[in-house]
């Protein structure tokens, strides 16, 4: 924890305690009226007089939480100040709770940062189950991220993971770089945002000179809300700070979410004018924001067009959504690879043997099938470290059972997939770096959500859409970066020195970012 979080953290506390006196009275009113109820809720740690078990969140609350399981059960409730937290800790609760309660489950907790002034309409995160969420659903299976449309446009994956691999190049090759090692989380990030941008406007955001004033705007708007949103908010555990907003985590945050709002909006202007005009469209492929312009209805709904505003939530939840959940995966795999070097050179020999040595033809989405030990480390990867340890927060929208227990109306429901990852029930040696034991007969196991052991990417309505793209651009670009290059740690740093600490934010990124030395292949005489 840097000094910076450890000031934040205890200014938090502080204030927390402070204005604690001035509302003791509504907090407790309001904590009271859930008594009747709380015989019937899981069990769970004593909470304190109005603050309940906040303090028991530790810096990591995904280890607390497991902490807490293994002491009072698979599922617990929490009171983090006057909110209901029940969390879910291993897969058979999962199991029950995707299959048996997953539509009254299906809501979302909004936190206060991503409370904007215009509602949730067109967010497929966080808008609430309902006809208009449903509707979105669709369109992203049947037009984003359905089979067809991956195969079509494979081409501009390639052409971002080489983009990538040449940036890289180029860094590592200029000054003291080559010998104290690239930031890869950095790369990892643009490739990412380059991707989507492709994806969404047909448009290299930040390498296109044309472009790159707005895209730069747009990718540090969307770097500003991630962090701000990933921060703990006093304003969520009580409510009547929500008028407050003490430490301004909502209002810096809408603030960039409305500057990134105005950039895309040139954008979907400038392509209007270009439909108007019946231009332009010629000279590329169709991408999303054509299909979110032309969109008028999905056939179940009835007739029904986007207005901009939902078009930019649209697009702005791409980019958060796909572009740190994506560098989070990326930069924990090659660090656990250079944390284990047998296992780095075995996924190598792969690539090398089956695919060829690099210098005569580089990795592609056809050769994915064929390499079934670096898929292996990519499932190893999600395990150990998924990318939103909690999933994205449920709310149940009723009362529901779970496992003999009453789940309030409203409460959050936490998916703790970190802790189901690394539960040793399951997985044999859990803590240990071994992709071997998803090649195992027995251990046939993916994440498409029927496997309820692991859930890195969630499981039932609110299952994350885009799984389907992640499948793909995963191994893609992670084979390229091992097929291209060998990799050894800058300073001499020995594998078992690194730092392998998870930072804190929406996703579980590392806390100190991984570089290393990338060194051309070369062959063998």
């Amino acid at each position: 924890m840097s000094k910076t979080e450890k000031m934040e953290y205890w200014l938090v506390v502080g204030f927390v305690l402070a204005m604690l006196v001035w509302f003791m009275l509504v907090i407790i009113t309001e904590h009271n009226s859930h008594g009747s109820s709380k015989k019937l809720l899981p069990p769970g740690p004593t909470p304190w007089p109005l603050v309940g078990n906040i303090f028991q969140l530790g810096w990591s609350p995904h280890e607390s939480f497991t902490k807490l399981a293994h002491k009072h059960g698979p599922i617990i409730t929490l009171w983090l100040g006057s909110m209901c937290t029940v969390v879910v800790s291993s897969n058979e609760v999962a199991r029950e709770m995707f299959k048996n309660n997953d539509v009254v489950l299906a809501g979302r907790k909004i936190y206060e940062a991503m409370k904007g002034n215009h509602g949730h309409e067109g967010s497929l995160i966080t808008s609430q189950y309902g006809a208009h969420w449903r509707m979105l659903k669709r369109l992203c299976t049947t037009e984003f991220f359905v089979t067809s449309r991956l195969e079509f446009t494979q081409g501009v994956r390639v052409k971002c993971v080489n983009q990538m691999v040449r940036l890289i190049e180029e860094e590592a090759a200029s000054g003291e770089n080559g010998t104290r090692g690239v930031e890869l989380g950095r790369f990892f990030f643009l490739m990412a945002f380059n991707l989507i941008g492709n994806l969404v406007f047909s448009e290299d955001l930040l390498l296109d000179k044309c472009k790159m004033e707005r895209g730069k705007g747009f990718y540090e708007h969307a770097v500003k809300v991630m962090e701000y949103a990933g921060k703990p908010n006093v304003a969520d555990f009580f409510p009547v700070f929500k008028w407050l907003d003490p430490q301004g985590i909502r209002r810096k945050t809408q603030y960039h979410v409305e500057r990134a709002f105005e950039i895309a909006g040139w954008f979907i202007q400038q392509r209007m004018i270009q439909m108007q005009n019946n231009s332009g469209k010629d000279k590329r492929d169709k991408d999303f924001l054509d299909v979110l312009l032309e969109f008028d209805g999905d056939g179940v709904t009835g007739p029904y067009s986007f207005s901009s505003r939902t078009i930019n939530v649209v697009i702005f939840e791409m980019f958060t959504a796909g572009t740190d959940t994506t560098t989070s995966t990326m930069e924990w795999a090659m660090a656990e690879l250079l944390n284990n070097p047998r296992t780095l050179k075995k996924v190598q020999m792969e690539l090398r043997t089956k695919v060829g040595p690099p210098d005569k033809r580089n990795i592609e989405e056809k050769d994915i099938e064929n390499l079934p030990y670096l898929k292996a480390v990519i499932k190893e990867t999600l395990r150990l470290h998924p990318p939103l340890p909690f999933l994205v927060p449920h709310m149940a929208m009723d009362s529901c059972n779970l496992q003999g227990c009453q789940i309030p109306k409203e409460s959050q429901v936490l998916v703790n997939v970190w802790a189901i990852g690394r539960d040793p029930k399951v997985w044999d040696a859990p803590l240990l770096f071994w992709p071997e034991r998803f090649l195992e007969p027995n251990m046939q196991v993916d994440y498409k959500g029927h496997h309820f052991e692991f859930l890195p990417f969630g499981s039932g309505r609110r299952m994350c859409p885009a799984m389907p793209l992640a499948s793909r651009m995963l191994p893609l670009a992670l084979g390229s970066l091992l097929h291209l290059f060998d990799w050894v740690l800058p300073d001499g740093l020995k594998p078992e020195e690194m730092d392998m600490t998870e930072g804190m934010g929406i996703t579980l990124r590392k806390a100190v970012p991984l570089k290393a030395i990338p060194l051309p292949y070369k062959p063998r005489n």
